[in-house]
């Protein structure tokens, strides 16, 4: 405020630039009327307590309304309060001139807000004229106080006589009319109160027949609980025939202003609840979505390594569990994670659409859990879930061979070794030396059938030294001790060639000496010898052990042991020739006479020997038809489980293709109301689920295929991996399908689209979307706007991309399509409008306090705008105020907290 003293300056009597007046003087202003005492004394007290409820909030008040205006000083001080504006700057001096000058300001102000004052000069303000002072002020009260009161296209008097009267419309014994004696009995003031405050006064125990009763209530709550001033007195209101009409006008319109100021701010208030709550229920949406987010990252990353972890177990055992825990991880980990990505995505698009629908920016995740990064690392985990069950089956396939292959070559050295055992001591012997001619020729013919022998066993060693090889290629775990055995045999046999060579140069060296030869037994050890071999070689292959897959495979080795068993006949032809040999030198021994050694001086090899191992041949013969049978009906089983798996996936594999699309057809070609169209996806929905205990028993028969290791089907094409990825994919597809029709859904709704708009809406968008792609390319996009009348230059064309093409993919969804359609129209909040309300709390001030908040608003949204509220740094602040325009911007996006 200024110092107000006195200067020059001149009062003009009409209102600046020749604009109308406000006001003309009213007809019935009575100049006389001023000098009825009763009426002069209610207008002194009610314009003074008015001047003074104004001029107390800059720390100052007037007692004698004629005298405290003279200077004009108070009455500039009381112009600018009421205005809010700054008047010239007052003339310092106390002399007569200087307070016309001052009082000339005032007036001159009042006239250029339209005001024509009538009959009011400065001079008789200044001599202190009563009548044109109380004139002047009423002046005041009416363009101030009285002329911005509007109620259903009625202002001022008007307004102000309809606003009492509706407000007092429910109360008996109330009938406003006027504003004289329609207020003498106390009941409107009392109900003007009551209506707005109920909790102040109990109108239930008010009487007509206590009219100063009524009016002291009505003045001392008025006073104590709204902050209006005594204006009047209760008993010069009562005791006057007709009260004055601008006295009780001038009471009134202060309830006007106090009650009609608290349904703003209520109004206000409820504005800025409504925001706050959108905003708390999208952060906790955010929230949401980071907690599930990092959930599910943190279950794919301690996952991952689990699947990329590659170490083979040394057991077959071992390595089913590892294929048991895999499978539990498919059936019963897996699939929740499933269902929560598809409903992280939903949750995210519900988000950006809300966010959208109320004008806030997009929702952007915290680092690393966008939707795309979940994406990615969904990716990831597929990826080394398909790796991690194809090295499992690799692996039990490696160790099935390593087990048959290790298997194999212990029989063998099992027979290799008890073949060789104790010929090292016999080919180091000397019995030569001491032996006779028949001796030396039998031991002569003896080694023969020996190296006959290691000849044929030389086959045998390669094969143990082969199969030892091909488990150190396959990395089995227990290589070291095959190595060393197979060494061992290696050696062995590499001694016993040499031996045998030093053993047959000796006997030549004496063969000289000896002639007589028995050539029974000589010709019983060629024959009985080979014989014999030919029957280890048969008994090792009866009793091998056999790895096949297929029916075919099976078949290939029953037909293989049928031809083993055509040659039966010719081996038993030999058999009898062998011991028909024996039999002939056991005759002719008998014949003469001959004492006959227990053992073939020729051969180690008994007829007992070779009749045992004939029964042996014979014996395992049946056994092999059996497990060859066995064998057959298995195959037979896995066949049968193949044809099983193959009939079922090829008509679930078939169906889910039709379904996705089905769906897919649907979402371009479905029409009518939005609820029917999400109905229909319902319908789907309950079909596909449905659908699923197929899935489980076809996810049945694929574990008992792995448990009997079957690991081909030429029956079908479809893979159970197949079966899974298209039934997670048809699951995702629905409930993003549904979504979009929920977002469709919420937009509408939010934005006041009708059906029928939407509905043309999408006939549009399927018309220009010529290759039916569920998106319109930019020259498609372009036609459609042109079509529903938009005038586009390149520039609009292209800033309207921007907003419908953000990523620059070339093609227009039809979401985007219809957030584009519906911001045109699109009626929200935005942040000038919060900016207003909270202004309005604020009583016009650019800062709010925390009391106010608290008063004002709900606790929790207070609490809410207090916590997030930055401090004021403007001018005039205060201990405490906040920044309620910084943070208003900030819920839209347009500044930082």
């Amino acid at each position: 405020m200024v110092d107000y003293h006195a200067t020059n300056n001149q009062h003009q009597q009409s209102a600046p630039g020749g604009g109308q007046p406000y006001m003309e003087q009213p007809d019935e202003w009575d100049r006389d009327l001023l000098l009825d005492p009763a009426w002069e004394r209610q207008q002194r007290k009610t314009f003074t307590a008015w001047c003074n409820s104004h001029l107390r909030k800059s720390g100052t008040q007037i007692n004698n309304i004629e005298e405290d205006f003279r200077d004009g000083l108070k009455l500039m001080l009381l112009l600018e309060v009421i205005s809010g504006e700054r008047l010239p700057k007052p003339d310092k001096g106390k002399m007569r001139f200087h307070k016309i000058a001052n009082v000339n300001k005032a007036l001159d102000y009042i006239c250029s807000k339209g005001v024509k004052l009538v009959s009011i000069g400065a001079e008789e303000i200044v001599d202190g004229n009563c009548k044109m002072t109380l004139g002047m002020i009423w002046t005041i009260i009416l363009r101030f106080a009285i002329q911005d009161i509007s109620v259903e296209e009625t202002s001022a008097k008007e307004g102000l006589l309809l606003w009492c009267q509706r407000k007092t419309a429910p109360y008996r014994n109330v009938n406003v009319q006027n504003f004289h004696i329609s207020w003498k009995d106390g009941l409107a003031l009392c109900a003007l109160i009551h209506r707005h405050r109920p909790d102040l006064i109990d109108y239930s125990k008010l009487r007509k027949d206590d009219p100063v009763g009524n009016l002291n209530t009505a003045f001392e709550v008025a006073e104590k609980y709204l902050d209006i001033p005594k204006m009047l007195d209760a008993e010069d209101i009562v005791n006057t025939p007709k009260p004055d009409e601008k006295a009780i006008m001038t009471y009134v319109s202060c309830f006007y202003h106090a009650f009609a100021g608290a349904e703003q701010a209520e109004t206000a208030a409820n504005r800025i609840c409504k925001v706050l709550a959108v905003n708390q229920e999208n952060e906790k949406l955010m929230e949401e979505y980071e907690k599930l987010a990092s959930e599910l990252l943190e279950w794919i990353r301690r996952t991952i390594p689990w699947l990329e972890n590659r170490v083979a177990e040394q057991t077959m055992r071992a390595m089913q569990q590892k294929l048991e825990d895999f499978r539990d991880y498919r059936r019963v980990h897996k699939p929740p994670r499933v269902q929560e990505k598809c409903q992280l995505e939903i949750n995210f698009n519900t988000l950006q659409t809300k966010l959208r629908l109320s004008n806030r920016p997009a929702f952007m995740p915290s680092e690393g859990r966008m939707v795309s990064d979940i994406n990615n690392s969904w990716h990831s985990l597929e990826h080394a879930e398909k790796g991690y069950e194809e090295w499992l089956l690799n692996e039990i396939r490696r160790l099935e061979r390593l087990d048959h292959l290790a298997e194999k070559f212990r029989q063998k050295a099992t027979i290799h070794e008890a073949w060789t055992e104790g010929n090292e001591a016999t080919l180091t012997k000397k019995d030569y030396e001491t032996a006779t001619l028949s001796d030396i020729k039998a031991l002569l013919r003896k080694h023969e059938a020996f190296e006959s022998d290691l000849a044929a066993h030389q086959d045998r060693v390669e094969q143990i030294a082969a199969i030892a090889q091909e488990l150190n290629e396959l990395d089995y775990h227990d290589a070291s001790t095959v190595n060393a055995r197979c060494q061992g045999i290696c050696d062995q046999w590499d001694s016993l060639g040499t031996l045998t060579q030093k053993r047959r140069d000796s006997l030549e060296r004496v063969e000289k000496l000896w002639e007589t030869i028995d050539q029974l037994y000589l010709e019983f050890a060629k024959r009985a010898a080979p014989f014999n071999n030919w029957m280890d070689g048969a008994m090792e292959d009866l009793q091998d052990m056999f790895i096949v897959h297929t029916v075919e495979e099976t078949q290939s080795l029953i037909s293989a042991h049928e031809q083993f068993k055509a040659t039966l006949p010719e081996a038993d032809s030999e058999r009898q020739a062998i011991l028909g040999i024996h039999n002939e030198v056991q005759k002719i021994a008998q014949s003469y006479g001959v004492s006959l050694s227990i053992i073939n001086p020729y051969s180690t090899i008994s007829a007992e020997e070779i009749r045992a191992k004939w029964d042996k041949v014979k014996q395992l013969v049946p056994q092999r038809d059996q497990a060859l049978q066995e064998e057959a009906a298995r195959q037979h089983s896995n066949e049968r489980l193949r044809r099983q798996f193959a009939s079922q996936a090829n008509v679930i594999g078939p169906w889910i293709q039709n379904k996705m699309q089905e769906i897919g057809h649907s979402s371009v070609e479905m029409s009518g109301p939005l609820e029917d169209q999400m109905n229909q996806l319902k319908q789907y929905e309950h079909v596909i689920v449905a659908y699923k205990p197929n899935i489980d028993k076809l996810e049945g028969d694929h574990q008992m295929i792995q448990e009997s290791l079957i690991f081909d089907n030429k029956h079908t094409n479809y893979t159970m991996e197949h079966i899974r990825v298209g039934w997670e994919l048809l699951l995702t597809t629905i409930a993003r399908t549904m979504n979009e029709i929920e977002t469709q859904i919420l937009t509408r709704d939010a934005k006041g689209i009708s059906q029928e708009q939407m509905n043309e809406f999408r006939s549009s968008f399927n018309h220009f979307d010529r290759k039916k792609k569920s998106g319109m390319e930019t020259d498609d996009f372009r036609a459609c706007l042109i079509s529903m009348g938009y005038d586009l230059g390149e520039v609009e064309f292209a800033r309207i991309m921007t907003l419908v093409d953000p990523n620059g993919t070339g093609v227009v969804s039809f979401q985007s399509f219809i957030d584009f359609m519906t911001r045109e129209t699109a009626d929200t909040d935005t942040a000038d409008q919060v900016v207003a309300s909270f202004r309005i709390l604020a009583a016009d001030k650019p800062y709010i306090l925390v009391d106010e908040l608290r008063r004002e608003l709900p606790p929790e949204q207070a609490e809410y705008c207090i916590m997030r509220m930055p401090a004021y740094t403007g001018p005039g602040q205060q201990p405490g105020a906040l920044d309620y325009t910084c943070f208003s911007t900030a819920l839209y996006g347009e500044s930082d907290l």
